[in-house]
C-alpha cells in the first residue's frame, strides 16, 4: 500500500496507524562506567513486561522508552499492558519533568479513550435488565460490579480523571484539548438528545481551540470539528469541514475524511455522490470494514427500491450482502454495525441463533443510539415471528427508546418501525383500542402504505363487527369512511412510480369488502384488480404453453386463480344482471376447484363446489334456462340430499313450470320438511301471496296467519315484516270508502301496514322493501307526494326492482306531472318487463290523462296504442278490454272538440269507428259476469255514445270534409308553393354543385398545364445543357477523338503577337472576347502533351500586384480558352509563342510577363474551374486557384 495514490493531488498513500513504532529499541544499561544497551524486540513482546517495566525504573530512562515501549504493546492489541507500562512510567518520573509527565498522561488518557470505543456499553450478562440505551446510572451500577468486564462508562471515568490529573498540571497544554474534545464527543454519545447539546458545545470549543494553537495545522482537530458538526445534524457545515481536511491532507487518513464525506451527502440526499465518496475510500484502503459496510447499506437501499421478484432487485441486494457487508464482518466480527445489519440478512433466512447473537453484539458494542436501536429492533422482530407478543413489545419499546423516543408510542420522537411493531403487537393481544390509538399518532407524524393499511383494516374490521343499530348509524358510517380513505389512499399510493410500491391484494380484497353494499361498481373493481394482479404474478409453471387461441390461454390461466376469488366476480356480474360474464365466471371458478382437487387429494373443495355450482343454477335461472339450472340443482342434492337451497330452487322452478299440479306439491314438500327455516317459510308466504283467495277480512286471511305464527317465533324477521306490512296495504286499498266509519277503517287498516314496515326499519334501517311501504302509505293514505317522493327516489338508488319506478310513476301523476310519471313507467318497462300489463295499462292511463289535459290527439293516440298492448297481453281481463273502449270514447269526445285546422278526416273516421268499437265493448263487459263497473253505468255510457256521441262525430265528420273541400284550392296552392320552394331550392343546389365542379375541373386543368410548362421547360433546359457540352468539346489532334477542353486556371495576362518571341501587347487587330452573355460560358481545351520535356511542371500563377512583378507560383499543364459568343463565326489562328507548342499550351519553360497593364478579357460570370490532373501528374500537389485570383486570357483553340 506504501506506492499507491489517492488521486487527489498525487500524493502517495500515507502511513497507517503505528507506523512509527521501530521493530526493536536499545535501552542503555549502565555498568560501571561503561554504558551498554539492551535490545528488546518490539515485535516479540512478553506476556509480562514487569522485568521490562523494573528495568526502566531501575535505569531511570526517558519518558519516550516507556512511551515506545507501550505503543509496541498497543500496537499488538494489548492495551491493558501498555496502559499498566504507562502508569509505571508515571511512577518512575513522579519528581520528574513536567513536559514528560504530560506527555505520559496524555498518552494514558488516549489509551484510555481507545478502550471505552471498543468496551462494550452495557455488562453481556445484563442485557433483559439493561435499559435501552441512555441511563448512566445502570452503567455506574454495572462497573460497580465485581465483573471484570468495563464498560465504556468506565473507561470515560478514567480518562476524565487523568484528564483533570493533566489539567492540574498545566492547563493550556495543547494536546490536552484534542484529548478533552475526543472525551466530549464519546461522552455526548451516550447521552440523551435533549442533554447532549452542551456537551457537543465543549467538543466544538475544545477542538477549535486545539486547532487555534497548532495555527490551523491539527487535522485531526479539524477532523473532531467536522464530527461535532456531523452529530448536531449540521450536514452542510459538516460537508465543508471535512472537505476543507482532505484538502489540508490529501494523503488517507485514519479514520478517512472520505467516509465522513459520504455520511454527509447521504443525509443530504445526494446517494450517488455518497456512495462514490465511499468507493473512493475502499479503493485507497481495501481493508476499510466502515467503507465496506456502508457500500453494503447503500446498495441495501437501493435494491429495496424494487419490487422482490424484479432481477434488479436480487442483484442489489446480492452485491450489498456479499461483496460488502460478508467482507465487512471478516474484517471485524465486532463492528456493532456490521452485526446489526448482518443480523437482518439472518432474521430474512428464520436462522434466529445467528440473529440472537449479532444483535445483542450490536446492543452491547455500540455507541451509536441508532445502530444499538437496531439491535433491539432485530430482537423484537424475531420475538415476533416467534409470537412471543410480551418480549416483542418489550423490545420494540426499548428500540424507541434508544432512539429518544418515550417507549410507548404515544411521542413524536423515537423509531417509527418500533412504534408500528408495538402497535401491531397490540393487535395481536386484541387491544384494538390501544392499536388504533398508536397507528393514528403514527399517520399524524408520517403517512406511510404500512400504517395506513393496518389502521385502514382494523377500522374495516370495526364496520363488519358492529350490528346496525339506529342509534349507532352515525358512527359507523363514521368508521366505514374512515377505512374507505385510508385503504383508498393507499391503493392510490401505488400510482406513484417514485413510491415504488407492490400493490397489495388484502387491501383491495377489504376494500371489495367495504364497497359491496354501498359501491357494488367499485367493490367489482377491486376483485378485478386483485385477478390482474394474481395472473401478472403467475408462475411461469404455471402458464399454459402451446396455446394459439388467446381467449383459451387467457381463459386457462384464469383457471389457476383461486377459486373464491373467481366466485365473488361472478357474483357482482350477477346483482348487475350481466348474467353471462357471471356464468363464465361460475364455470371457471368450478374448473379451479376440480383443478385444486387434482393437484392436492387432501384439499377438501367440496364446500366451494357446492356453493359454486349453486350460483351457476342460479344464473342459469336467471337466464330463463330451467332445465340446465334443474339439472345443476338435482346433482346437487344427489350429493347432498339435505341441501335446502337446491330443494327450494327446485319447487319454484316445477311451480312456474306447472303452477297447479306439481309445483304447488313440491312447494308444500320443502315447506313440511323444513318449516322453522326462515327462507323456506319467507318462499311458502310468497308462494300463498300468489295462490291464495283474496278477502278483505284480515284476520280470514292465508298468508296473513303464515305470517303472523312466522313472527309468533321470529320477531325480526324482515321478511314477515315487510309482507305483513304489504299485506295489509292491499287490504286497506280495496277497502270502501263511502262513509266517514269506513275511512277510518281504511285509515287504520293504512296506519297498520305502516307499523310492519316501522319496525322492519328499526331492525335494517337500509330495507328498501320496507321504506318503500311507508312512501306508498303516504301517498294512499295521507296523500304527502312530495315527501313520499323523495324517500321513493332514495330507494331507487339502492333497490332496482321495477316497483319503485312504478311507485314513482303513480306519484308523479297524481301530481299531474305526466312527463316524468311516463319516464319511470318506461324505466320499468324497459327492465325486463315488456309484457307487463300493470305497466302497460299505467302508461295507456297517463297518457290519455296527459291528452285530456294537453288537448292532443296524439298522446291519445298513444294511450290507445299501450291500452291494446296491455289487452293483447291478457285478453281474458276484462277490466283491460274496458280500458280500450273508454279511452276510444276519449278520443272521439277529443275529436268533437278540436278545431277544424287541428284534425283531419282520416283521424275522425278513425275516431268513428273507434267509437263504434267502443259501445260494442260497453255491450259486451256489462253482460260479462264480473263488470269492473256497474252493468248499469255501462250500458248508459254505450247507449250516449250510440245515439248522442256518433251523432256528433258525424256532423264533426261532414263539417271536416266541408272545411277541407272549401279549403282544398288554397292547401292546392300553398302546396304547390311549397314544391315550388322546394324545387327552387333543389335548383339552387345543383347550380351551386355545377359551379363548385367547373371550379373544381378549372383548377384542375391549370394544374396540369403548369406541369406541362415544366416539363418543357426542363426539356428545353437539358437540350440547352446538351449543346453547352457539345461546344466544350474539341479534337484530339492525335486520336482524332472527341475530347472535353480543360480550362486552364491562369493569371491575367496578354496576348502575344504571332511570330514574336518574347511576350507583349497584342495588335490592334487581335481578338477580344465579345460582352459575356447574361451567363458566361467558358470553355477548357485540353491542350496537346509536350513530347521534348520528359515530365511536365505545373505553372503556379500568382495573383498580379498593384506594384511590381511577383514570381509564379502555380503551373498549369493547358492554356485556358475563352468561347466567342454565337455570332463570332470566324476563327482566331494559332498564337505562336517561342514557349508554348502548336495549340497555345503552355509548356513547362514558357513564362508568363505579369508587368503588363493591359487586363484580360474576363467572363460575365465566373466560376471556380474544375482542378484537372493528368494522369502522369496524380502525385504532384496542383493548388486550386478562385476566380477571383485568376483572370483567364482570352484565347481560342485553332480547331474551332
Amino acid at each position: 500500500m506504501a506506492n499507491r495514490t489517492n488521486g487527489v493531488n498525487g500524493h502517495a498513500y500515507g502511513r497507517m496507524r503505528w507506523a512509527d513504532i521501530p521493530p526493536a529499541i536499545d535501552i542503555p544499561v549502565q555498568e560501571g562506567e561503561d554504558e551498554e544497551a539492551v535490545e528488546v524486540n518490539l515485535t516479540e513482546l512478553l506476556d509480562d513486561p514487569t522485568e521490562l517495566c523494573t528495568l526502566l525504573e531501575n535505569e531511570r530512562v526517558a519518558k519516550s522508552y516507556w512511551m515506545v515501549i507501550a505503543l509496541a504493546y498497543a500496537k499488538q492489541d494489548k492495551m491493558d499492558l501498555a496502559i499498566d507500562i504507562l502508569k509505571k512510567g508515571l511512577s518512575a518520573h513522579s519528581s520528574g519533568n513536567i513536559k514528560d509527565r504530560l506527555s505520559l498522561l496524555s498518552s494514558l488518557c488516549w489509551m484510555y479513550l481507545w478502550k471505552c470505543r471498543h468496551a462494550p456499553r452495557i455488562q453481556p450478562d445484563s442485557l433483559m435488565a439493561a435499559p435501552a440505551f441512555y441511563s448512566s446510572a445502570h452503567l455506574a451500577m454495572a462497573n460497580a460490579s465485581d465483573s471484570e468486564i468495563r464498560t465504556k462508562d468506565f473507561w470515560l471515568r478514567e480518562a476524565t480523571s487523568t484528564l483533570n490529573d493533566a489539567s492540574r498540571i498545566s492547563p493550556s497544554y495543547q494536546p490536552l484539548y484534542l484529548a478533552r474534545g475526543v472525551l466530549s464527543l464519546l461522552r455526548a454519545s451516550l447521552q440523551h438528545p435533549e442533554e447532549r447539546a452542551d456537551t457537543l458545545k465543549a467538543a466544538l470549543r475544545s477542538f477549535e481551540e486545539a486547532n487555534r494553537g497548532s495555527r490551523g495545522t491539527n487535522i485531526m482537530a479539524m477532523l473532531g470539528k467536522a464530527r461535532v458538526l456531523y452529530s448536531q445534524a449540521k450536514y452542510g457545515d459538516a460537508y465543508s469541514a471535512f472537505q476543507m481536511v482532505l484538502q489540508r491532507s490529501p494523503n488517507p487518513l485514519e479514520p478517512d475524511p472520505r467516509i465522513g464525506l459520504g455520511c454527509c451527502l447521504w443525509q443530504l440526499g445526494h446517494l450517488e455522490d455518497a456512495k462514490q465518496a465511499w468507493e473512493r475510500a475502499l479503493d485507497l484502503n481495501p481493508d476499510s470494514n466502515i467503507a465496506n459496510m456502508l457500500l453494503g447499506l447503500y446498495h441495501l437501499h437501493a435494491s429495496a427500491q424494487y419490487d422482490t421478484r424484479d432481477p434488479k432487485f436480487q442483484s442489489e441486494f446480492a452485491k450489498g450482502m456479499t461483496q460488502y457487508t460478508q467482507k465487512s464482518f471478516k474484517l471485524n466480527a465486532e463492528y456493532p454495525l456490521t452485526c446489526a445489519n448482518f443480523a437482518t440478512y439472518f432474521l430474512m433466512r428464520r436462522v434466529w441463533g445467528h440473529v440472537q447473537k449479532l444483535a445483542t453484539r450490536a446492543i452491547e458494542g455500540s455507541d451509536v443510539s441508532a445502530v444499538a436501536s437496531d439491535g433491539w429492533y432485530l430482537l423484537a422482530r424475531m420475538a415476533h415471528y416467534q409470537n412471543e407478543t410480551a418480549h416483542a413489545f418489550e423490545y420494540y419499546s426499548k428500540a424507541d427508546q434508544a432512539r429518544g423516543g418515550d417507549g410507548r408510542g404515544g411521542d413524536d420522537k423515537g423509531h417509527l418501525p418500533a412504534k408500528f411493531g408495538m402497535a401491531q403487537i397490540k393487535v395481536l393481544q386484541d387491544d384494538f383500542v390501544d392499536a388504533k390509538f398508536r397507528l393514528e399518532k403514527l399517520h399524524r407524524l408520517k403517512s406511510n402504505p404500512e400504517t395506513m393499511t393496518l389502521l385502514g383494516t382494523l377500522h374495516a374490521e370495526d364496520y363488519f363487527s358492529v350490528p346496525l343499530v339506529p342509534s349507532k348509524d352515525d358512527d359507523k358510517t363514521e368508521v366505514w369512511k374512515k377505512a374507505i380513505a385510508l385503504l383508498d389512499s393507499v391503493r392510490q399510493s401505488w400510482k406513484d412510480p417514485k413510491k415504488k410500491i407492490s400493490p397489495d391484494p388484502a387491501v383491495l380484497l377489504n376494500l371489495a369488502r367495504l364497497y359491496e353494499i354501498e359501491a357494488p361498481g367499485k367493490s367489482l373493481q377491486c376483485l378485478q384488480e386483485v385477478e390482474q394482479l394474481e395472473l401478472e404474478r403467475m408462475p411461469d409453471e404455471k402458464r399454459p404453453q402451446d396455446m394459439e387461441d388467446e381467449e383459451a390461454a387467457q381463459t386457462a390461466l384464469r383457471e389457476e386463480l383461486p377459486p373464491q376469488l373467481l366466485n365473488n366476480i361472478g357474483c357482482f356480474h350477477y346483482q348487475a344482471d350481466r348474467f353471462g360474464d357471471a356464468r363464465q365466471n361460475f364455470q371457471t371458478a368450478l374448473n379451479a376447484c376440480i383443478k385444486i382437487g387434482q393437484v392436492d387429494s387432501s384439499v377438501d373443495t367440496d364446500a366451494l363446489l357446492t356453493t359454486i355450482s349453486f350460483n351457476l343454477g342460479r344464473t342459469y335461472e336467471a337466464e330463463g334456462l330451467a332445465d340446465e339450472a334443474k339439472s345443476i340443482y338435482e346433482s346437487l342434492l344427489v350429493r347432498h340430499p339435505d341441501y335446502l337451497d337446491a330443494s327450494a330452487r327446485l319447487a319454484y322452478i316445477s311451480l312456474k313450470q306447472d303452477p297447479s299440479g306439481e309445483g304447488p306439491k313440491a312447494i308444500n314438500r320443502v315447506y313440511y320438511s323444513a318449516e322453522q327455516n326462515l327462507e323456506v317459510r319467507s318462499m311458502y308466504g310468497w308462494y300463498l301471496n300468489k295462490s291464495k283467495k283474496k278477502t278483505q277480512n284480515v284476520a280470514e286471511d292465508q298468508e296473513q296467519r303464515h305470517y303472523k305464527r312466522t313472527l309468533q317465533n321470529h320477531r325480526h324477521d324482515l321478511y314477515s315484516l315487510t309482507a305483513d306490512g304489504n299485506l295489509h296495504l292491499t287490504i286497506a286499498r280495496e277497502m270502501p270508502r263511502a262513509t266517514d266509519g269506513e275511512k277510518d277503517k281504511r285509515h287504520k287498516m293504512y296506519e297498520k301496514g305502516a307499523e310492519f314496515f316501522a319496525k322492519a326499519l328499526e331492525v335494517d334501517p337500509k330495507n328498501a322493501y320496507a321504506a318503500q311501504g311507508i312512501a306508498i302509505t303516504l301517498v294512499e293514505d295521507r296523500k304527502d307526494l312530495p315527501n313520499a317522493i323523495q324517500v321513493f327516489s332514495k330507494v331507487r338508488e339502492t333497490m332496482k326492482d321495477p316497483s319503485v319506478s312504478i311507485n314513482l310513476g303513480h306519484a308523479f301523476c297524481e301530481l299531474k306531472q305526466y312527463s316524468r310519471a311516463i319516464e319511470n313507467y318506461e324505466t320499468a318497462l324497459n327492465k325486463d318487463r315488456a309484457n307487463d300489463v300493470t305497466i302497460l295499462a299505467c302508461l295507456g292511463r297517463v297518457w290519455m290523462l296527459r291528452g285530456k289535459a294537453e288537448k292532443k290527439l296524439d298522446a291519445m293516440k298513444k294511450s290507445l296504442d299501450y291500452s291494446v298492448q296491455a289487452l293483447a297481453v291478457a285478453p281474458h281481463q276484462i277490466h283491460f278490454k274496458f280500458n280500450v273502449a273508454y279511452v276510444q270514447i276519449q278520443i272521439a269526445q277529443l275529436i268533437i272538440t278540436l278545431p277544424n285546422e287541428s284534425r283531419s278526416v282520416a283521424e275522425v273516421e278513425t275516431a268513428l269507428a273507434g267509437l263504434d268499437a267502443a259501445i260494442d265493448s260497453f255491450s259486451e263487459i256489462a253482460k260479462a259476469p264480473n263488470p269492473p263497473f256497474p252493468r248499469n253505468d255501462l250500458e248508459q255510457r254505450a247507449n250516449m255514445g250510440r245515439n248522442t256521441m256518433r251523432k256528433q262525430v258525424e256532423r264533426v265528420l261532414r263539417d271536416q270534409k266541408e272545411y277541407e273541400q272549401a279549403n282544398a284550392d288554397k292547401l292546392a296552392q300553398a302546396r304547390e308553393a311549397r314544391e315550388a320552394e322546394a324545387r327552387r331550392r333543389e335548383e339552387e343546389k345543383r347550380i351551386a354543385a355545377e359551379k363548385a365542379e367547373e371550379a373544381r375541373q378549372k383548377i384542375l386543368e391549370e394544374r396540369l398545364e403548369m406541369q406541362k410548362r415544366d416539363r418543357e421547360l426542363a426539356e428545353a433546359r437539358a437540350e440547352e445543357e446538351r449543346r453547352r457540352e457539345e461546344e466544350q468539346l474539341t479534337t484530339d489532334t492525335e486520336t482524332g477523338e472527341k475530347k472535353k477542353r480543360i480550362k486552364k486556371k491562369g493569371g491575367k495576362r496578354k496576348k502575344k503577337d504571332v511570330g514574336s518571341d518574347t511576350d507583349g501587347d497584342l495588335s490592334g487587330g487581335d481578338r477580344r472576347s465579345r460582352e459575356p452573355r447574361s451567363r458566361a460560358r467558358s470553355a477548357v481545351a485540353t491542350g496537346d502533351e509536350s513530347e521534348e520535356p520528359k515530365r511536365k511542371k505545373k505553372r503556379k500563377l500568382e495573383r498580379k500586384s498593384t506594384k511590381g512583378t511577383s514570381k509564379a507560383q502555380d503551373k498549369y499543364k493547358s492554356a485556358e480558352f475563352i468561347n466567342d459568343d454565337d455570332d463570332d463565326d470566324e476563327e482566331l489562328p494559332p498564337i505562336a509563342d517561342t514557349n508554348g507548342d502548336a495549340n497555345g499550351a503552355l509548356t513547362p519553360d514558357s513564362n508568363m510577363d505579369e508587368d503588363q497593364d493591359e487586363p484580360a478579357a474576363i467572363t460575365g460570370q465566373r466560376r471556380k474551374a474544375p482542378r484537372v490532373v493528368d494522369d502522369d501528374d496524380e502525385e504532384e500537389d496542383v493548388g486550386d486557384v478562385s476566380m477571383q485570383d485568376l483572370a483567364p486570357a482570352a484565347v481560342e483553340d485553332e480547331s474551332e
